[in-house]
């Protein structure tokens, strides 16, 4: 998978969510936001990649992880999340609100409404939203 591809991915997963959420459909629509984050955190990963390098093999295990904090150190996005976090209210309370997914959350039977409304909201506000700032790394 490529960086172009999961870009693309994120954006389809963020429909996908979208869907989900109007149709009532909350552990799903959370699963899948949360999901848009971890894809466009790896296609940040992706972009640092150089053509011909042979990439550092313990970077790429630790790209197979879904803990979104990891993946923003390994995409070489520390410095600039504690800047935005720290500058930016909006931007530091959305990424509270969805720092804590997890990909085990897809087994979930319990997600509510507002757990998920919110979720979705953090991710695609347009102005501070996470998703608008990973695009601006991407």
């Amino acid at each position: 998978m490529n960086r172009d591809e999961l870009q693309k991915l994120a954006m389809l997963r963020l429909r996908d969510a979208h869907v989900l959420l109007q149709a009532g459909q909350y552990e799903g629509a959370y699963y899948l936001t949360g999901y848009v984050v971890e894809c466009g955190l790896k296609a940040c990963i992706a972009k640092q990649v150089k053509r011909y390098d042979f990439p550092d093999k313990k970077s790429v295990a630790d790209s197979y992880t879904h803990d979104l904090n990891a993946l923003v150190k390994l995409a070489g996005l520390s410095s600039l999340h504690k800047t935005e976090s720290t500058s930016n209210n909006a931007f530091n309370v959305n990424w509270t609100i969805i720092k804590d997914w997890s990909e085990i959350k897809r087994y979930s039977l319990s997600i509510s409404e507002v757990e998920a409304t919110d979720l979705y909201s953090a991710v695609n506000a347009r102005k501070n939203g996470i998703l608008s700032w990973l695009r601006r790394h991407w």
